[in-house]
């Protein structure tokens, strides 16, 4: 071969012998490997990188060559050797960032929630100067801001704009302005029409405390002394919430409302597959919540969970009902790693969790479907009685960014970089009206925007 590697040796005859020998009179072999080591390369080379001396060819003067190298070496002038192949083979301080080009669907929502969402898009765009992306927004309209533009919570041309964005971040909706609504054009309406038209059927709720908001805990400090670090896979587009809902008078003039909590085979398994999957990930335990003692739908969910737990020995599982759980939470939450239920009862054990962390408004959550788009969004109201006198706690909203950095975009860094931001706000002792503590200085929405910046 060409370029320093094997050539051949002839097959028989004294001229092929000859031949070869005043061929290798011309190989600079010994020359070019005293000059490559000279050179010293900064890393070393990837294998395909190197020309390897000829190890097939067993003629002396190569030997010797390589023998008198290695006799006039010392140990630091030899390139080290590495059993691992190397990858990248550009030096770490030539490598060239990559730069991502990302559309994000924003929905700012009611009452206060606006707010919330221009500081986490103040942080956003900090962090695509910081590491080089690009972030475009597209704002797009539900719940009460659609209500009062289109009559709709929801209209099919603004779940159009979330279907072609890369992932949406949602502000909370509604409030008292639309509450006498009938239920079909309620705000809330619109947000479960949005999960469904997503196909997001996965919730992940995480709850876990602070180390510096421990005293804001409502908990015992012994109980919070144990630790609060689990998480709630919570089904998102089926059940009560989807099912049938009637209202229809009897025959002796009384009314009567029925809600249908529909559960198909398919959908507990595709939930509950995630469940088990988040929690090889964590601790390895599992707890399926609901109410089999009762419902048929709950029943079903653990014949499921009891198939899918054959493929997931590893993991520790058990189940519990739902009003049991909600004891458990707030009795001992450090049993908890991961707890995967259905619709109603992971809204409402999620919420009781999110409590016992020491403020709703530090708990942010993603929404996910068979893709990498989401919806993510702070897991608390609108908070309409203190709409815009600029005290409401952004930062639930600006994790649940770094969670679409991290999960949608593949940015764990910059993730990192947010969440380690808030951490160093916490521990100058900057909090907002729901999470302060003696000593501590109140800051408001801007305010605390700020300080994230600053640490980012």
């Amino acid at each position: 071969r060409e370029g320093g590697f094997e050539t051949p040796l002839p097959t028989s005859g004294p001229r092929g012998a000859q031949s070869h020998l005043t061929e290798r009179k011309n190989l600079p072999r010994a020359t070019s490997a005293r000059t490559s080591l000279k050179k010293k390369p900064a890393l070393p080379l990837a294998r395909a990188e190197r020309k390897p001396l000829d190890r097939k060819i067993k003629h002396p003067r190569a030997t010797s060559a390589r023998s008198h190298l290695k006799k006039t070496l010392t140990p630091r002038t030899r390139p080290p050797k590495s059993k691992a192949p190397v990858i990248n083979r550009c030096p770490i301080e030539e490598r060239i960032p990559i730069i991502m080009e990302k559309n994000i669907a924003v929905i700012w929502g009611d009452c206060s929630s606006p707010e919330i969402v221009k500081q986490t898009l103040r942080v956003l765009d900090k962090v695509a100067e910081k590491y080089g992306h690009i972030f475009h927004y597209t704002d797009a309209a539900m719940g009460g801001e659609a209500i009062d533009k289109y009559g709709d919570p929801l209209p099919q041309h603004e779940l159009d704009k979330c279907l072609a964005a890369d992932s949406v971040l949602l502000g909370a909706v509604g409030g008292p302005k639309w509450e006498g609504l009938p239920g079909e054009q309620r705000p809330e309406k619109g947000l479960l029409r949005l999960r469904a038209g997503m196909g997001l059927y996965a919730n992940n709720r995480p709850a876990k405390i602070w180390p510096q908001l421990a005293p804001a805990s409502p908990l015992k400090p012994e109980i919070v002394a144990k630790g609060i670090d689990f998480i709630i896979v919570r089904e998102l587009i089926g059940g009560v919430y989807f099912g049938k809902h009637e209202t229809y008078t009897l025959e002796n003039g009384e009314k009567q409302a029925v809600d249908s909590m529909p559960y198909s085979e398919h959908e507990i398994e595709r939930i509950g597959r995630i469940g088990f999957e988040t929690a090889m990930k964590r601790r390895r335990k599992l707890c399926c919540v609901d109410k089999a003692n009762v419902l048929d739908t709950s029943r079903l969910w653990r014949a499921v969970m009891h198939r899918l737990q054959a493929e997931y020995p590893e993991v520790e599982y058990s189940e519990m009902f739902v009003d049991n759980c909600a004891m458990q939470v707030v009795k001992d939450p450090s049993q908890f790693d991961v707890i995967v239920t259905e619709n109603m009862f992971g809204d409402i054990i999620s919420d009781e969790a999110s409590m016992i962390t020491g403020s709703i408004g530090m708990i942010p959550s993603s929404s996910l479907g068979d893709g990498t788009r989401g919806l993510y969004e702070p897991i608390h109201g609108s908070a309409p009685d203190i709409a815009g006198k600029d005290i409401v706690n952004p930062t639930a909203c600006i994790l649940s960014a770094a969670m679409m950095l991290r999960y949608s975009f593949g940015m764990a860094e910059e993730a990192d970089a947010i969440e380690n931001a808030v951490n160093k706000v916490l521990d100058k002792g900057l909090r907002t009206a729901d999470n302060m503590s003696e000593g501590c200085t109140c800051l408001g929405c801007t305010a605390m925007g700020d300080a994230i910046l600053a640490e980012i």
